[in-house]
């Protein structure tokens, strides 16, 4: 891979992760309810669900993708159910809570986060096919060097990691200066409304 080819590789990846999605609308819902840990942590769940499906295009594992569909698929479906499901405890949890409860629940849902984005990630199967048609014009797959996998996981890293970590800290701003304007239900039925809309967009998508 040339520098040319790696920063456009990285600019395109910059794009598509800034356009808003449902994984765009999990990092910004959960940062701003929980904060910017779980928002950075959903980030790290989106990253390490495109990774799998990076690997599986260079090393042209696609075929064995799309053979494990059936397990992809009860993922998605898991995950879908598991958005629901967040989404709903989002929407009927108290908006009055003391800072030391705070602090408590966003100790324990990190993870929690980080799952989400996962699954939420790797029930779109079309993402590796998405790697297997883009990375051919980058990467010279018959002749696969270990710098060249090195570049593309850095570039992935930075720029869907990078962008999504944006969105959450943003997210989080806007709820923090809003939480004196006695705006955090509202925000919170915003949040988890988005968090069950996510869900169910990703148990109708074929």
């Amino acid at each position: 891979m040339t520098i040319t080819d790696i920063l456009l590789l990285f600019a395109i990846m910059v794009a598509l992760a800034a356009i808003p999605s449902t994984s765009v609308a999990l990092v910004v819902t959960r940062a701003a309810s929980l904060g910017v840990a779980d928002g950075i942590a959903v980030a790290a769940g989106i990253v390490v669900g495109d990774l799998i499906f990076v690997f599986l295009a260079i090393f042209g594992l696609s075929v064995i993708a799309e053979t494990m569909g059936g397990l992809f698929l009860i993922i998605k479906y898991i995950g879908g159910v598991y958005l629901i499901w967040l989404g709903f405890n989002l929407l009927k949890s108290s908006v009055q809570r003391s800072s030391a409860l705070r602090k408590q629940q966003q100790a324990k849902s990190v993870i929690t986060s980080f799952i989400a984005g996962l699954v939420l990630t790797l029930g779109d199967l079309k993402a590796i096919f998405f790697y297997v048609s883009l990375f051919p014009v980058f990467i010279d797959l018959e002749n696969l060097k270990i710098s060249d996998i090195v570049w593309v996981v850095l570039a992935t890293i930075l720029a869907v990691g990078g962008v999504k970590i944006m969105y959450a800290v943003f997210a989080r701003r806007v709820v923090s200066k809003s939480e004196g304007m006695k705006l955090e239900g509202p925000a919170k039925l915003v949040s988890g409304s988005f968090m069950v809309g996510a869900g169910a967009y990703l148990l109708a998508k074929q």
